[in-house]
């Protein structure tokens, strides 16, 4: 239905420092064909009820019995160990196992359990997402993990360790030896990757009234929250190894929001989870805050009257609220509980003690082959059960799917399904970036541009795939008003496919919407390994015509790169000459690349457009720009001012911007980049920043 472009884009990775390991990463292997149910059975009172037999058990899977293959009681108490300090028996129950050498400095961690080992035994996975937490939270946590093993864990619980920097590490594998897990916890290292737990702040202050701005310490972090959440849907991979229930203690600082957070990455967690039989308990380490109305220490000095009418106050407390939002949302649909507001956090750890009685476990082998990916609805009944009994299991869950055994009908239809499904896919790891320019009172280009990590497609040199990308727009309501389908072709070159694992994929292509506010749901499916990838975001239009205090002005891109549209490796079967025509980053056939995740190397160039529509003199029009960078609250660059007297060719009542800087003489660091508009004819301001990182 479109034009669009398809290329190899160059790419960077910013790393944190991690601490070095010696211990390789455990195997875990499950049978994806058996279904496990783990059933909670209580009294009126709360009591477990334990002296039930199998053939008391009904299973039902879309209304269908199904033969029950496992079933065994997991017996769980509730007898609280001395503390460490004082003397105790030994806790171990596994075979002694040949003492390792290890590195100095360095405990040996424990023999994880046998599987026959953790019969009756509750199962709690502590995960300190070191990424999102400031020192001081860093330590908080670390002390709760500690006091709870010390003097809270009971002779049914087995805990491990995991750690998330820059990727998911498992520190210790389930063990009940308190003391090699105390030192595990111990041994992280406090500030470790805690300069990824800063926001990036990407748009404007709502409370700045004055028509002032000053840069606060923004860091990178716009992929930051995906990032999260990939790992803890890895972490649930890897916990569903264990048929038992598991409960995966989060630690963190929050979830932020960056304005470019895919939702499909959010349902892909929690379906993983489910899958799995692991419950989130996340625990907000930063404990239970007073916010002050003008902002703390940490903060700049807030502009404007907002500090007087409780407006900043309120920007505040909701950009806090927003960071809870999506823990709380993982505990609320995965069945455990968010401990928000509390600076006793081992509650949130006791919870998992109250909440995870004695249960049974059943298992089946679905009588449904389907690999359809769709939701089966499970039942359980009991006979001979009181009527004020409760159960508590899941109820239904995601069928596999698998795509490599299809004819052309069904990759057509299989794909269109997907698109549709509740349970994405993130084989393929996707960016995206949506942008909007107006081309009319009513009406916006809307460019799409679409990010592919090379790495994940395993390709090899002389390599040939289609990739079929297909996309839905749909307002508030849920009414389509728009879509994509594009199959390409890629055929790459022995040069390219050499450097496909250190860069990206990037597609584009552009819709013409009115405004408002939309709902894209994009899929993209490489045919040659059928991996799928799907990106799920809200976006919003601005009417532009409505009468305004600041500056009209388009979104602002953000590229490193400027190319022909000849150089794509890939078409959709021919151009759209008037897409071509509409499209404000085609000029002279040039193409202005966005770069979506907006990492930078010294040895490129920083491209930065966007228009200005409807000047104070249309006839006469002169506005002027400046681009900056802050590295913190200190301005590392500011360009002479910019000045437009000339309409865009075409259109009237458009400015063109275009600034094109040389990043050899910027240090490598983190920036703040923002560009100030002002049109003093019209005595109207505007300025629009985004976060982005240069490195060497």
């Amino acid at each position: 239905m479109s034009s669009c472009a398809f290329r190899i884009v160059s790419s960077a990775l910013v790393c944190a420092g991690l601490v070095a390991q010696d211990q390789p990463p455990p195997n875990f292997k499950a049978n994806t064909n058996l279904v496990i149910i783990n059933v909670a059975v209580k009294d009126k009172s709360g009591k477990a009820i334990e002296d039930l037999k199998k053939d008391q058990f009904t299973l039902l899977e879309d209304g269908k019995p199904q033969q029950i293959a496992v079933f065994e009681l997991e017996r769980l108490n509730g007898e609280t160990l001395p503390s460490l300090e004082a003397p105790a028996p030994a806790l171990k129950t596994r075979e002694p196992a040949e003492a390792k050498p290890t590195s100095p400095g360095k405990a040996a961690p424990a023999p994880a359990l046998k599987p026959e080992q953790l019969k009756d035994r509750r199962l709690i996975a502590m995960f300190f997402d070191l990424s999102s937490m400031q020192p001081a939270e860093q330590i908080r946590a670390r002390d709760a993990a500690i006091k709870f093993i010390d003097t809270q864990m009971t002779a049914s619980d087995t805990v491990s360790i995991m750690t998330l920097t820059n990727e998911l590490r498992v520190v210790q594998d389930f063990t009940n030896d308190r003391e090699t897990l105390v030192t595990a916890i111990q041994a992280l290292r406090v500030g470790d990757s805690s300069e990824l737990a800063a926001l990036a702040a990407t748009g404007a202050d709502s409370t700045d009234t004055s028509g002032e701005f000053t840069a606060d310490d923004t860091e990178f972090n716009i992929f930051n929250t995906d990032r999260k959440l990939s790992a803890l849907e890895d972490a649930a991979h890897k916990l569903a190894a264990y048929p038992e229930k598991k409960a995966l203690v989060y630690f963190s600082s929050g979830v932020g929001k960056t304005g470019v957070d895919n939702q499909s990455q959010l349902r892909a967690t929690v379906n993983s989870a489910v899958r799995a039989n692991v419950a989130f308990y996340p625990i907000d380490a930063r404990g239970l805050v007073a916010m002050a109305p003008a902002g703390d220490a940490t903060q700049a000095s807030p502009k404007g009257t907002g500090v007087f009418t409780g407006s900043t106050y309120a920007s505040n407390r909701t950009s806090f609220h927003d960071t809870q939002d999506t823990i709380y949302t993982l505990a609320a649909d995965t069945g455990g509980k968010a401990l928000l507001d509390s600076n006793d956090l081992t509650l949130g750890i006791k919870a998992v003690q109250t909440d995870f009685n004695s249960y049974y476990v059943l298992g089946y082998y679905s009588a449904n082959p389907a690999a359809d990916g769709k939701y089966r609805h499970v039942t359980v009944k009991i006979a001979s059960l009181p009527e004020s009994a409760k159960l508590d299991y899941r109820k239904g869950y995601y069928a596999a799917k698998v795509w490599g055994k299809m004819n052309s009908s069904d990759k057509e239809r299989q794909l269109e399904d997907a698109l549709t499904l509740d349970d994405p896919f993130t084989e393929l790891p996707l960016a995206l970036e949506v942008d909007y320019f107006q081309t009319g009172r009513d009406k916006y280009f809307v460019p799409i541009t679409v990010r592919i990590a090379g790495s994940a497609l395993g390709l090899s040199p002389k390599s040939t795939t289609d990739l079929d990308f297909i996309g839905q727009i749909r307002d508030p309501h849920g009414k389509m008003l728009g879509g994509i389908r594009d199959e390409i072709k890629l055929k790459l070159t022995e040069e390219n496919a050499a450097q496909l694992a250190q860069r990206h994929v990037e597609y584009d292509t552009g819709v013409t919407l009115p405004p408002g506010d939309y709902n894209l749901r994009f899929l993209a499916r490489e045919n040659q390994n059928g991996k799928m990838g799907t990106f799920e975001m809200k976006f919003n239009v601005p009417d532009l015509s409505k009468e305004s205090s600041s500056v009209r002005m388009s979104s602002v891109v953000w590229s490193n790169q400027r190319e022909p549209l000849s150089a794509s490796i890939g078409n959709a079967g021919g151009s759209n000459k008037k897409l071509l025509n509409e499209h404000p980053l085609v000029e002279n056939g040039q193409k202005l690349v966005p770069d979506i995740t907006r990492v930078f190397r010294k040895n490129q160039k920083l491209y930065v457009y966007f228009e200005v529509y409807d000047p104070g003199t249309v006839a006469s029009p002169s506005v002027s720009a400046e681009l900056m960078m802050f590295r913190g609250k200190s301005k590392s660059f500011e360009s002479a001012p910019v000045r437009v007297t000339k309409p865009k060719s075409g259109r009237p009542n458009t400015l063109a911007f275009e600034f094109e800087m040389p990043l050899a003489n910027i240090p490598p660091g983190q920036y703040t980049c923002q560009v100030s508009v002002i049109d003093e004819q019209a005595r109207k301001f505007g300025f629009a920043r985004a976060p982005l990182v240069v490195l060497q």
